[in-house]
């Protein structure tokens, strides 16, 4: 992997903590987490405990009008039936805090977070310069 790609990556990867660190501040005790999930804090990572597991996936963006981007993964870990508007309002709180944040995390890069059908992506520039 180059390695300009490879610190893209891990900057999205302490993006996606802080995501999950504050969407567990703010609903973390709104919905019983699944029973096979440790409690937060228990794992080294914090998508793999609590009631949040988030992160980004890479797509091509075929079929869409925004093209490749990284598909941003809210995940609500809990067997409890999550209303609609409760999820939304989750997803919307967490998209509010990563625009609010997305300059700090990558300053040298022009990108947005747009709704691409039925979810989330982080669209713009990628380019790893020269190589």
């Amino acid at each position: 992997m180059h390695p300009k790609q490879a610190a893209l990556e891990e900057t999205m990867a302490i993006m996606c903590s802080d995501l999950d660190n504050y969407l567990e501040d703010m609903y973390g005790t709104e919905f019983t987490i699944h029973p096979n999930r440790p409690m937060r804090g228990r794992a080294a990572n914090p998508s793999y405990d609590g009631l949040f597991s988030t992160g980004t996936m890479f797509t091509l963006g075929y079929g869409s009008k925004y093209g490749r981007g990284y598909i941003i993964d809210m995940e609500i870990r809990s067997l409890e039936s999550i209303p609609a508007e409760k999820r939304r309002e989750i997803e919307e709180t967490g998209v509010s805090f990563l625009r609010e944040r997305l300059t700090s995390y990558f300053p040298e890069r022009k990108l947005e977070i747009v709704r691409d059908g039925s979810v989330w992506k982080l669209v713009g520039d990628f380019m790893l310069g020269e190589v």
